[in-house]
């Protein structure tokens, strides 16, 4: 519950954020946590210098690099749609959520590393402008943009809350001590998404554009980690583009989507001035894209060897990189070189081999589609994840005829350091495709399908079958293509669950998710799961049995309200 991952980190926050200073280039937090014991600390002591905020600030980082926050952003996005089935070994938590047999008691509906992580960052926007009076070296610019980097990592987290649970105990508050008094109802999932916006935009303007310059070395030339994996004011514009598709503001979706992929193209333009052309960055219809097969090879891959395997690529906006910390949600669900086939694989009725693909049956994914390949690994007729195992993948595309046409070269992760990507540049064009859709105006369904045609061209080696006739004479068919093309683009990312939770709430009834999830269970489960999924109240995670038991002001989501549960509802 909130009243008590609040209290239990007010005093505790710095725990632990030593292994993020390496990675984000921070202060460490050492110093402080070896002058007093914790249950000694006193807060006057340790906010007095510049130092102390970077500390609290690389320690909101760790927070959400921790497996417990890990798992459950991975878990929470993905796990009940139509992309996945359980794997060997799936933990019985696991499997009964793959189920639909979602209860109270489950651990996952467990939020407390999500709210560890707000309360530090309430506890920086709280004691920096203090920082700033007594520390002549942190200026007001710099106490300015900690609070903004911070309040998009808050947000960041309460948006996905409200996405998992809808109604939240929301506060931007932090706990000083143990007076005050944190037992909070839930706020709507709408108040809190406006509070989200209203405070983004209150601090985007002071974010820092990008930490370092790129390092140029003749015609080469490399992005640093700080640009992407800490929170920039294009992250904040990015976050915002995806709130306001949220909040149906079609307008403001479209406006910040613009901003961010204005931003690449300037960042290509001064690229290209400072280190001459760049073969595996090209344009694709005005948008700079890395290329799955550069000109002058046939291998393809590149497009997942740079966003994926290396990380931090160029079309990337923010991502938790992992070099000192282990991703634990990818080793143990997705798979490495240890372990490859995870806890997860993906839904093989829907997938249910290569040669379906290449062979062109596949309603989703054509031959040429790179990243059928680069998202999914075959083990005879099992289909298992391959985006964020491999490291690298090479492949040819031309004159396909079965799986051993394709000489598919692949390297697995041999540690659990996969990068987790929250936002990237081909996300923001179909953000902005999804709000011109629903917006409906003069010309909006044709520059949607631009928009996804782009998206779909780079994974086809700048071809594509798409034809707008075909759509653009239907909101309905326009819908439907673009979360498809979300879906084949973003698969495995953390984006699936929510996109279908996201058009049911537009739709105002659950009917385009139960087609979509129902097709990953045989038909005898089928209707049954349709049947229970017609509630829009089920859409959503329960509360945890302990926080409704500590806090008499939260209301069980009434689908879980029978059962085990009944003895605690109020």
């Amino acid at each position: 519950m909130i009243t008590n991952i609040i209290k239990k980190y007010s005093v505790k926050f710095a725990v632990g954020c030593g292994c993020a200073t390496a990675v984000l280039g921070l202060a460490s937090c050492s110093d402080f946590l070896d002058i007093l014991p914790l249950n000694d600390v006193v807060l006057e002591n340790y906010w007095t210098q510049k130092s102390d905020v970077e500390s609290v600030r690389a320690s909101c980082y760790v927070s959400l690099q921790s497996s417990d926050a890990m798992n459950r952003i991975g878990l929470w996005s993905e796990l009940r749609s139509d992309n996945l089935f359980a794997g060997a070994n799936v933990p019985n938590e696991v499997s009964e959520i793959l189920k639909e047999n979602l209860l109270p008691t489950n651990p996952y509906c467990n939020w407390s590393k999500l709210y560890e992580c707000i309360n530090r960052c309430n506890i920086l926007c709280h004691y920096a402008p203090e920082v700033q009076a007594t520390d002549p070296n942190y200026s007001e610019a710099e106490m300015k943009s900690d609070i903004a980097e911070v309040s998009a990592l808050r947000a960041l987290c309460y948006f996905y809350l409200i996405r998992t649970f809808r109604d939240v105990p929301y506060t931007t508050e932090a706990s000083i001590d143990d007076t005050q008094n944190y037992v909070k109802a839930a706020t709507p999932f709408n108040a809190v998404l406006d509070s989200l916006i209203t405070n983004l935009e209150s601090v985007k303007d002071y974010a820092v554009r990008r930490y370092k310059l790129e390092t140029v070395s003749g015609s080469y030339f490399t992005l640093p980690d700080e640009n992407t994996s800490r929170i920039t004011r294009v992250a904040i514009w990015a976050l915002l583009a995806d709130l306001y598709l949220w909040k149906q503001d079609w307008d403001n979706a479209i406006k910040y989507a613009d901003m961010v992929i204005d931003y690449k193209r300037q960042q290509y333009e001064e690229l290209k001035t400072r280190v001459g052309d760049i073969t595996y960055i090209q344009y694709v219809d005005g948008v700079p894209m890395i290329l799955e097969m550069p000109e002058g090879t046939n291998n393809c891959g590149r497009t997942y060897n740079e966003i994926f395997g290396d990380g931090n690529s160029f079309e990337s906006i923010f991502e938790l990189k992992f070099t000192h910390a282990s991703n634990g949600w990818v080793g143990s669900f997705y798979g490495n070189d240890n372990t490859p086939n995870g806890r997860l694989r993906a839904n093989e009725l829907s997938f249910p081999s290569m040669d379906n693909v290449i062979t062109n049956k596949n309603p989703l994914f054509k031959s040429s589609d790179c990243r059928f390949y680069e998202n999914f690994r075959a083990s005879g007729n099992t289909m298992y994840i391959g985006k964020y195992v491999r490291s690298s993948v090479n492949f040819q595309t031309k004159n396909l005829t079965n799986e051993a046409s394709l000489r598919l070269e692949q390297h697995l992760r041999n540690s659990d350091n996969a990068s987790w990507i929250f936002y990237r540049l081909s996300e923001m064009l179909l953000i902005k495709a999804e709000a011109l859709v629903e917006r409906g105006g003069e010309g909006d369904y044709e520059a949607a399908f631009n928009l996804v045609n782009t998206v779909y061209k780079r994974a086809n080696n700048l071809t594509s079958n798409l034809k707008s006739v075909d759509y653009t004479n239907s909101k309905t068919a326009m819908e439907n293509l673009v979360l498809d093309e979300r879906r084949r683009e973003l698969m495995f990312e953390g984006k699936r669950w929510y996109d279908l939770v996201r058009r049911s709430r537009r739709d105002g009834n659950t009917s385009y998710l139960v087609s979509c999830v129902k097709s990953k269970y045989e038909s005898k489960d089928a209707n049954a799961i349709a049947i229970k999924m017609a509630d829009l109240n089920i859409i959503y995670f329960p509360y945890a049995k302990n926080e409704i038991k500590v806090n008499p002001l939260l209301q069980q989501n009434p689908a879980f309200t029978n059962g085990e549960d009944s003895q605690y509802q109020r």
